[in-house]
């Protein structure tokens, strides 16, 4: 089981989400709040907060950035075998709407294979309160295994 993931299981999302902020400094700017986490799937809460807003009050679009490299590295990391290893690579995004509200950024890799090394793309949609989709991302994460 990922170290992550057995985390996530004894210190709950709330505690988690606070603890991966200290391994990965950059992920605090959002306050994200990681709510489920499981092989194949991570979905992550991202408030509508004035310190991830643009110049027109809405979610700032590398704050959604943001969220969807921590779901789909959450999700990467839970799914591979054990000892192998990632980082992503490259990220294809596409605005949809206006972030208005409060997010559920997910990542639902429940049909990727994570068992093979090399290049794997993963998605993650944000959507709103009212579930309207306004963001999607392709992650690459490239995927080592140990030797």
């Amino acid at each position: 089981m990922s170290q992550f993931l057995k985390m996530f299981n004894q210190m709950g999302g709330q505690a988690f989400s606070q603890g991966i902020a200290q391994v990965a400094p950059y992920f605090s700017t959002i306050d994200p709040d990681v709510v489920e986490l499981k092989p194949g799937y991570c979905e992550v809460n991202l408030k509508n907060q004035k310190k991830v807003h643009n110049h027109i009050g809405t979610v700032h679009a590398i704050a959604m950035c943001n969220a969807a490299e921590l779901a789909g590295g959450m999700t990467t990391d839970v799914s591979i075998p054990k000892g192998a290893r990632w980082i992503p690579k490259g990220m294809t995004v596409e605005y949809l709407a206006k972030a208005k509200t409060d997010l559920k950024v997910v990542c639902d890799a429940s049909d990727v294979d994570f068992s093979q090394p090399g290049n794997i793309v993963v998605s993650v949609a944000a959507f709103d309160t009212e579930g309207t989709k306004c963001f999607t991302a392709d992650i690459t994460m490239n995927v080592k295994h140990a030797s």
